[in-house]
């Protein structure tokens, strides 16, 4: 991900590499216990569980052949990184925020995205200004093609690699975890009629911005484009939570 070093290979112990795994084991708890935390937490970033969905605890340990301990341990990681929420006698819910805290949070977003724009135009590579171009030109390719789900996958790389120009690692990884406490609600965001073309401007004037080494025109671009991308998730939101009430009282 985006602001991460890559880990270097583990090597595996001759007694390790040798030995048998149990039926249904799926290898060490401690490593089983990531694959949950990796499988859960896609879900959640592919949409598979939407906000306030409940997570079946017996149900994980038993697909995965393991005991719930484990699966507690994957759930804490979770909740503390604010992907879950744990309720005291109700169990595990992928975090759902009010209005008010999605306004906040995309408020919080525009001040941090600002902060790796006007990095990257301090401090990007030449390498930088060839990946920022692919990826632009990615999110150009898909909005041509009418693709939603390949211009959200294309706008994501997009600002991964303004994270990466930032060479600020800290700043990345606070950038991308709330990125991903809103995930669903960017998503749904960009599936909204008009925002490929709104975006596709909007991120034209940031990267001329960035490439020109503009850093109080690249901050500034990039804090109405995440001004625009809150108004649209939250009055997106609001008409989802009318829906599920109709729903709910039929």
């Amino acid at each position: 991900m985006s602001g991460r070093r890559a880990a270097a290979p583990r090597s595996r112990s001759p007694s390790r590499a040798g030995a048998r795994k149990a039926p249904g084991s799926g290898g060490a708890p401690q490593k089983r216990g990531e694959r949950i935390r990796a499988e859960i937490e896609r879900a959640i970033l592919d949409g598979r569980l939407a906000p306030g969905a409940k997570l079946d605890e017996v149900a994980i340990a038993r697909r995965h052949g393991m005991s719930r301990t484990p699966v507690r341990e994957a759930l804490q990681h979770l909740a503390s990184r604010g992907l879950l929420e744990l309720r005291p006698n109700a169990g595990a819910f992928v975090v759902e925020l009010t209005f008010g805290e999605l306004a906040e949070s995309f408020e919080t977003m525009a001040f941090l995205e600002a902060a790796c724009a006007t990095m990257a135009a301090r401090r990007h590579t030449a390498e930088d200004r060839r990946r920022l171009r692919a990826a632009h030109e990615a999110c150009a390719r898909a909005a041509r093609n009418g693709d939603p789900a390949a211009f959200y996958a294309a706008n994501s790389r997009f600002h991964e690699r303004l994270y990466e120009a930032s060479h600020n690692n800290h700043l990345a990884r606070q950038t991308i975890g709330l990125r991903n406490r809103l995930e669903a609600y960017r998503r749904e965001s960009t599936f909204h009629p008009g925002i490929m073309a709104l975006t596709m401007r909007e991120h034209a004037r940031i990267l001329r911005a960035v490439l020109d080494m503009d850093e109080v025109a690249a901050a500034s671009l990039m804090r109405s484009h995440l001004d625009s991308l809150r108004d649209d998730a939250v009055s997106i939101a609001k008409t989802l939570s009318r829906a599920t009430a109709r729903r709910r009282s039929r």
